[in-house]
């Protein structure tokens, strides 16, 4: 058993950016805040397949070059190889869950 509070765990960025509340051994998953104007990178992966849910604001997500608006309790399964980008193009915080499987950290193809 593993047990944290997300209280407890940071964000990349300081008051944003990814916050890994979980790592391994199957997998990675945690919080990542956008503020406005921030985006997540434009990449893919070889095996791994992510998972988002959104719980605040109305970001931009592209996969594989197709454009969706975000609404609070969208959630969004990306298959590996499928190339993925969000983009806070909004004038508010983006909040949301990922969840990425299997546990493989280098797994990530940036394509920008």
């Amino acid at each position: 058993m593993e047990h944290v509070n997300e209280a407890d765990c940071e964000f990349r960025h300081g008051d944003h950016g990814p916050k890994y509340l979980m790592r391994g051994p199957q997998i990675d998953w945690g919080i990542i805040v956008f503020r406005p104007g921030q985006e997540l990178g434009r990449h893919a992966h070889n095996e791994v397949e992510e998972t988002f849910y959104f719980l605040d604001g109305t970001p931009l997500m592209i996969v594989d070059d197709e454009q969706f608006r975000v609404t609070p309790g969208d959630v969004f399964r990306i298959e590996p190889g499928e190339c993925h980008d969000i983009i806070n193009d909004s004038g508010a915080d983006t909040r949301m869950v990922f969840i990425k499987t299997p546990y493989l950290p280098d797994d990530k193809i940036d394509m920008s």
